[in-house]
């Protein structure tokens, strides 16, 4: 009797560390992919904004910060869009991300009703024989 309670208590454990290894790597994985596109966005921005500064130190005269400001302005804007633009696909592959470990979560606690079910009516078979010779 306790051979078989061992059993299926090894067997959920099992699935219930398979599962949680399969969750993490969902997990890291989505936070790989949303570090980098955070580093990516960073250095083509920082780039750009250092072409800009560049820029600036050679300027001499009024007239050439002039023609800076314009710049300047579009540096600031795109580095605005890019920020929003990386938050919203870093959101977007951590709701993903979120859906798919769901998903995961789903599964199990489907396959443990299922079996929960099948155990619960052999029991009852069981029961229903051992109580039928008695009741003779």
């Amino acid at each position: 009797m306790y051979q078989q309670f061992n059993e299926q208590f090894a067997a959920a454990t099992r699935q219930f560390a398979d599962t949680a290894a399969q969750v993490n790597r969902l997990a890291l994985d989505n936070a790989e992919a949303v570090f980098g596109l955070q580093i990516a966005a960073i250095e083509d921005r920082v780039n750009a904004t250092f072409a800009f500064f560049g820029e600036a130190a050679e300027a001499r005269d009024a007239d050439a910060f002039k023609t800076l400001w314009p710049k300047g302005v579009q540096i600031a804007r795109e580095n605005l869009e890019r920020v929003v633009s990386t938050g919203q696909e870093a959101f977007g592959r951590t709701l993903k991300a979120n859906e798919a470990i769901a998903e995961l979560a789903k599964s199990q606690i489907e396959t443990a009703a299922k079996a929960t079910q099948a155990n619960v009516e052999k029991a009852a078979k069981a029961a229903t024989k051992a109580t039928a010779p008695a009741a003779k």
